[in-house]
């Protein structure tokens, strides 16, 4: 990375550097900003997110931040530059950069010139307008929303024209007891010509909630992101604050984060593999996989306290110890487990009727997975590998290295393939860990220190990403992007040319988060 940027420098002479930890560089620009961010995607790099910080580094005003990364670097390249009257979009350069600005602008009402989409992203029409709750200036209090919505505000939808083509809206409000979500078919027939998603009907101001906060208190708020990726989101937040505090974890902290984290993807994908076979109609056949995902939360119960790891992580650590023989008991359960799980996943996959309704249904093509920036099975089931573990390896994946393993035909069969491949590398994974757990201390002693710091790991969706302001020892800002923000829309172009009937199977392939994308 310090020859790419010295070449790099030599263009952009008055851009500086800063190293603010080992894996991630700022890139401070005032002007060019465009051209920059060309010349990086010229070079192979991929947005991974934008985003903006006000009074950030005790400035005035708002900072704009694009994050980066590329496969043949280990850090991040962070480019951040002052936000100015009018802004130009970089949508023409990476196409996902139309929902980050969307969501600047509702946050700190942020204009950019020459982008493709000028909506509301997060905030609905009730909200007031020039209400922008990420400003400083806005303190958290009660909000007098709009008692009613003109026809002229009223959230414009796609529209497909055409002989015989009609929409078929479904939610917010769902049958079964799910957050809600819109979408927004145009059919012919039974067959989807067009696909619109609107999320965000229950923003619940994470962001702004956290300012303010201690970071034990923050820690509280990550793990509460989204239900079951407790562990994710409170391991990426421990590692920045342990980044800008200079907190060294034990190892057998290390590796006991580790474990959580496996086990985590493990139950969180059983729950993927059972619903899908629930929707094509085949309870028996799902039923196994939902006793597997029972079997492994009670296993999370007895060594953390909680189904869910809530209160397991803490900063410089985790919050108990597990006993040497608990820990040898679930290495001979997931020896049991990766067996019978195989045995289950074959009789599946022996199965005619599973392979009709997988095989070819909702494909996402390879081409769509960088410039949307998808991550995790997704991805993987399109035949790029993209796995935070392996790209930008954290705890201990250097030395317990995860499967490459991907897949090609990227349709609803090889996610669940990709998946079930997963569960089965991370049960490898956790006997691993067990095996080569040390003794000693399992949290360190700390001060909180002020400074900011990215963290990225791989949560059973895949990419997740906080960044942490501290100022003054309490939470300036704390941005989280899960991996659903950006994967939500992979299922836009998935579904065109399949049926409807087919939409709640491919839904259920990705199993996205509404929790996590309403932050």
């Amino acid at each position: 990375m310090e020859k790419f940027i010295h070449e790099l420098k030599k263009e952009f002479t008055k851009i500086k550097t800063i190293v603010n930890n080992p894996d991630e560089i700022y890139l401070i620009s005032e002007e060019n900003v465009f051209k920059l961010v060309e010349a990086l995607k010229n070079k192979k790099f991929n947005l991974i997110s934008m985003f903006a910080a006000d009074n950030f580094d005790n400035s005035r005003g708002i900072d704009l931040f694009y994050v980066f990364d590329n496969e043949e670097y280990k850090e991040i390249l962070i480019v951040k530059t002052h936000a100015k009257t009018s802004n130009i979009s970089i949508f023409s350069l990476f196409p996902t950069a139309y929902l980050y600005e969307r969501e600047i602008k509702d946050g700190f009402g942020v204009i950019f010139d020459s982008t493709c989409d000028t909506r509301r992203l997060f905030l609905h029409e009730i909200y007031p307008e020039k209400f922008h709750p990420l400003l400083k200036s806005f303190k958290n209090s009660k909000i007098p929303v709009k008692k009613k919505i003109s026809e002229s505000e009223e959230y414009v939808f796609r529209e497909v024209k055409g002989e015989g083509i009609y929409q078929i809206p479904v939610g917010p409000v769902h049958a079964g007891i799910i957050a809600p979500g819109h979408f927004r078919f145009s059919v012919i027939g039974e067959t989807i010509f067009n696909l619109e998603i609107r999320h965000f009907w229950k923003h619940r101001g994470v962001e702004k909630l956290s300012e303010g906060k201690t970071p034990e208190e923050g820690l509280l708020i990550s793990e509460s992101i989204c239900g079951d990726e407790s562990v994710a989101n409170s391991l990426a937040y421990c590692n920045a604050i342990e980044k800008i505090c200079k907190i060294r974890v034990p190892q057998r902290a290390v590796h006991l984060r580790v474990l959580f984290a496996e086990m985590e993807r493990i139950y969180s994908l059983l729950g993927d593999l059972s619903g899908m076979i629930v929707d094509i109609a085949y309870p028996a056949g799902s039923s196994p996989f939902f006793i597997f995902r029972e079997e492994i939360m009670r296993w999370n119960e007895a060594i953390s306290k909680s189904r869910f790891y809530k209160g397991s992580l803490k900063i410089g650590g985790v919050s108990s110890d597990v006993s040497p023989i608990v820990l040898k008991e679930l290495s001979d359960y997931l020896h049991k487990f990766t067996k019978e799980f195989t045995t289950n996943v074959n009789t599946i996959l022996n199965s005619y009727f599973v392979s009709d309704r997988f095989e070819t249904t909702g494909i996402v093509k390879k081409e769509l997975i960088g410039p949307m920036n998808l991550s995790g099975p997704l991805a993987r089931a399109s035949g790029i590998n993209n796995d935070v573990r392996v790209k930008h390896p954290y705890a201990l994946y250097e030395k317990i290295v995860p499967s490459d393993r991907v897949m090609d035909k990227g349709d609803v069969l090889a996610r669940f393939l990709i998946k079930a491949d997963t569960i089965k590398d991370s049960a490898r994974i956790i006997k691993e860990v067990i095996n080569s757990i040390p003794s000693g201390n399992i949290s360190s002693d700390y001060k909180i220190t002020d400074g900011y710091s990215f963290s990225i790991v791989e949560s059973s969706r895949g990419q997740n990403l906080h960044f942490v302001v501290i100022k003054n020892k309490k939470i300036d800002r704390y941005k989280i992007r899960t991996a659903s923000f950006c994967n939500w829309y992979a299922i836009e172009p998935a579904v065109i040319g399949n049926i409807v009937p087919d939409f709640p199977l491919i839904n259920k392939s990705m199993n996205l988060s509404y929790e996590g994308n309403d932050l």
